[in-house]
């Protein structure tokens, strides 16, 4: 599995995506040639070697015919046009599926400031010509590159003020707020508009998560440039581009724990159960030795990184906490499925896990056997021998 990892340690922006990528692998020439047929025409991407605080980039230049060399000069065009464009483009249904996704999501966001329908929103500030060619350079550069998923670190935003067409406004941009609104980000304080809508729109939409870099085996490092040099740090983005065994699902996910020693222990049933209707992906009690030596619960949470709010406010509203602990971390997973096996009771669901193409794991469905040995009044760990029994030895590497 192709992965690529944005160190966002200076924001992101369209132009800084495209340069990042070039270092890694992607054919410059390649990409205008592919954006020229959306139509634009004359179109012609520039990467420069630049020097930020000492360490090298890639600068992207977006040049145009002399008549449309102000990018700014152009009409101002409604989601609509966008979707007409690349709708009616040579591109690959799956480009041209994740480019509206971005645009989609700048316009809402948009709609949201303003106050305005999907419909009427004007993409002011992007630039109609500056956000097809970042945004949809960024997508057919990750998918030229084969990339399999994207992760991100926080982001920073920088701070200040930025002009806009509707004024002056604070930085991060409104809409940019609202784009990562379940992003983790931070400030470090430079008074640069650091993080853009188009960034925002990009990362957001594509990364499977946010946090540390996930385990991987590196394979090349790019540096995306931003315009400005500034003082405090380099204006760069960082992508790594590395692998991870294949044979195995890569996801984030959050750790939510708390201890607690003054809980009814019959109320933990009904949290175990409201926490896994939340959509918690498991739930464990565990039995610990607090200080002054008092008996306590460990409420241990595994939760997707989207849903910690929801989670959260379930453990407040059902338990006596006054606080949660929240992990950032990452969990490898084997493909798994559930087969269908003959036994002397009947039919028997079984969950098995693969690894490099072999079943390494399985194991009979608790609630099949359960149902099973009630009716049949027969004890539920004959159930379960039978249903191991069951399963052939062309299924089980072990058998």
């Amino acid at each position: 599995m192709k992965i690529l990892y944005f160190d966002c340690y200076c924001g992101i922006s369209g132009d800084m995506i495209l340069g990042a990528l070039k270092e890694v692998g992607l054919d410059i020439e390649w990409l205008s040639e592919q954006l020229r047929s959306i139509p634009l025409k004359g179109l012609v991407l520039e990467p420069q070697s630049v020097i930020r605080a000492g360490v090298s980039g890639t600068l992207i230049k977006v040049c145009l015919p002399e008549s449309s060399s102000d990018l700014s000069s152009h009409p101002r065009r409604t989601l609509r046009d966008f979707v007409d464009l690349i709708q009616h483009s040579p591109l690959s249904e799956e480009v041209r599926g994740l480019s509206l996704r971005i645009f989609t999501a700048l316009a809402q966001a948009e709609a949201k400031v303003h106050g305005q329908s999907i419909e009427e929103v004007h993409f002011h500030e992007l630039g109609y010509l500056d956000s097809v060619v970042d945004i949809v350079g960024a997508v057919l550069g990750i998918k030229a590159l084969g990339i399999d998923q994207i992760f991100s670190s926080p982001l920073n935003l920088g701070t200040g003020f930025v002009q806009t067409q509707h004024g002056t406004l604070p930085v991060p941009a409104p809409a940019t707020l609202e784009l990562l609104a379940t992003v983790p980000v931070y400030s470090t304080g430079i008074p640069q508009e650091l993080t853009t809508p188009t960034g925002a729109a990009i990362i957001s939409t594509l990364a499977s998560g946010f946090g540390p870099m996930p385990a991987l085996s590196i394979q090349k490092t790019g540096y995306g440039a931003g315009s400005r040099d500034l003082a405090q740090m380099p204006n760069l983005l960082r992508v790594v581009m590395g692998s991870s065994d294949p044979e195995w699902n890569l996801e984030q996910i959050s750790i939510l724990e708390t201890d607690i020693d003054d809980l009814n222990p019959e109320i933990y049933d009904y949290l175990m159960a409201r926490l896994l209707s939340a959509g918690a992906l498991d739930v464990a009690l565990i039995p610990i030795i607090m200080k002054k030596n008092r008996p306590a619960i460990r409420l241990s949470v595994l939760a997707p990184t989207s849903l910690i709010d929801e989670l959260c406010l379930v453990i407040f509203q059902e338990t006596s906490t006054l606080g949660i602990r929240i992990k950032e971390s990452w969990r490898k997973t084997l493909p798994r499925e559930i087969i269908s096996v003959s036994s002397p009771f009947g039919p028997l669901k079984i969950k098995i896990g693969r690894l490099n193409g072999q079943i390494v794991t399985a194991s009979p469905e608790y609630e099949d056997c359960r149902k099973i040995a009630l009716k049949t009044n027969r004890p539920l760990k004959e159930i379960y021998q039978a249903a191991i029994k069951s399963i052939s030895d062309d299924i089980l590497r072990t058998a």
